[in-house]
């Protein structure tokens, strides 16, 4: 039996996180809205209305086409793509077709075997979104215009993807851009960021390009690589079999986990494109297009690398730190006010503050636990002045109040214990109190030092400074 390679491509949708709509004032996101409420006669295709293009959709699609590496043309135009379905009131949708706002650009992807796969962009669009149909339980069809109208970016892929895993790979690095950059929310529960799978398969070491299949109706991550995990599967059995490999297009049941076949799969010229008669044409001059890329921020893979460099941090430390910008910004400005090993910070952050962020449902742009004063905590743990569990509560103490570390260190009496002699006075007591546990630990049960140490943060409230105590009791039950 020949040996197959998956060949993969991938098309977005991404709703651009505008307040109105591309060619109208009406609410762009309506998620939780109820239907038919944000909708007028732009977006519900009333007859003699004309649409007027959304400055924002345009600014936020350049920057997108910037950070992918694409070519924004100097000028480009809409088009009219033609198919009828009930959510689309106008009988077309207004796309661009062979003059988009960009081209090229690309992704580095990582593979996890420090390589990466280049993802090459074919093209980079701006269109509207259509309405949304909902199917009873009774078998009645109900329209949603709410969506009629909604910014979106359309980006393809080309045929660059070789799994699943890679797949699903490029759609969490799109989302994460896509919240880096603060153009979208790319929720894909949401319909923020949608994707469909163009997927073929052909032996290994050849560079044919095979009649693919197009996976729609997927609405997470996992569900897309689970569909086209099943769809390399099909084919591979069916090439095996002898039978041909069909141009479906294909949905994805997330309850039964199948494909199922909806209809041929459209061609271009199906839609019968032409230029749209009521917008004009997109004219980016050169001064604009600069502007554009000169904003872009530092991009999330750039960051991972510097992060690695800069610091010494393992390849797994710079992808969390470097998966979320408010969390990256938190990092680098800690480890600027804490002036020691960045390894440390990343190890407080990682277990604690994520943990923090995670339970509270904050980014870490919302937390009253500064940078700073999370530096603070950890030379104040450093300085000996209070313990690792101190230094722990303080961060949930610290993030409660808004107060400063060190004036709640004052306020509450939290600063460790250290004095040799009133520690040897406390471990006497606990020693005299318990003979039967220091009579076992003298037998050879050395595990009880930790519930003779235990004993001792007790009787401070947690502020013993736990070497010094450990070591006193050794010397004590020596005697």
């Amino acid at each position: 039996m020949p040996t197959y390679e998956a060949v993969i491509g991938l098309e977005t949708h991404i709703q651009l996180n505008t307040a109105s709509k591309i060619f109208c004032a009406c609410k762009a996101d309506s998620w939780d809205d109820a239907p038919n409420t944000n909708i007028c006669p732009v977006c519900t295709g009333l007859p003699g209305v004309l649409p007027v293009l959304n400055q924002a959709a345009v600014e936020k699609a350049a920057l997108l086409a910037a950070a992918m590496g694409a070519e924004l043309q100097p000028e480009s135009f809409f088009d009219r793509k033609n198919y009828f379905y009930p959510d689309l009131p106008k009988g077309y949708q207004i796309s661009q077709y062979d003059q988009p706002l960009a081209r090229g650009g690309a992704m580095d992807l990582p593979t996890g075997d420090g390589q990466t796969r280049r993802v090459n962009i074919h093209k980079l669009h701006l269109e509207e979104d259509a309405g949304k149909t909902v199917n009873r339980a009774d078998g009645a069809r109900l329209i949603d215009f709410n969506r009629c109208g909604v910014p979106l970016v359309e980006m393809v892929t080309g045929p660059d993807l070789r799994s699943a895993d890679e797949a699903a790979q490029y759609l969490i690095r799109l989302r994460q851009l896509l919240r880096w950059l603060g153009i979208s929310e790319a929720d894909m529960e949401k319909g923020h960021l949608r994707a469909d799978a163009n997927v073929s398969i052909r032996e290994v070491g050849s560079t044919a390009l095979n009649t693919k299949t197009e996976i729609k109706n997927v609405n997470s991550i996992d569900s897309l690589r689970e569909a086209i995990k099943a769809e390399i599967e099909r084919q591979t059995r069916a090439v095996d079999s002898g039978q041909p490999i069909e141009p479906w297009t294909l949905g994805w049941d997330e309850k039964t986990g199948k494909l199922s076949m909806m209809r041929s799969k459209e061609t271009e010229a199906d839609y019968r494109y032409f230029r749209e008669p009521d917008l004009l044409p997109i004219v980016l001059d050169e001064e604009w297009r600069a502007a554009i890329g000169s904003s872009l921020p530092e991009l999330p893979l750039a960051r991972r690398t510097r992060f690695m460099q800069q610091y010494g941090l393992p390849e797994y430390d710079a992808d969390i730190l470097s998966g979320e910008r408010a969390l990256s910004d938190y990092y680098e400005a800690a480890v600027s006010a804490y002036g020691g090993d960045p390894k440390r910070v990343s190890n407080w952050l990682m277990n604690d503050i994520l943990a923090m962020l995670n339970e509270g449902g904050l980014s870490a742009a919302e937390l009253k636990l500064t940078p700073r004063y999370f530096a603070e905590i950890l030379k104040l743990m450093d300085a000996g002045k209070v313990n690792t569990p101190t230094g722990k509560s303080l961060l949930q103490k610290v993030q409660a109040s808004g107060s400063s570390p060190d004036a709640l260190v004052r306020s509450e009496s939290l600063g460790q214990v250290s004095d040799e002699s009133a520690l040897r006075a406390q471990a006497e007591e606990v020693l005299a109190a318990n003979p039967d546990q220091v009579a076992s630990y003298r037998a050879g049960k050395e595990a009880l030092m930790g519930w003779f140490v235990g004993q001792m943060m007790a009787r401070t409230k947690g502020k013993a400074d736990p070497k010094t105590t450990q070591r006193i009791l050794v010397e004590l039950l020596k005697q």
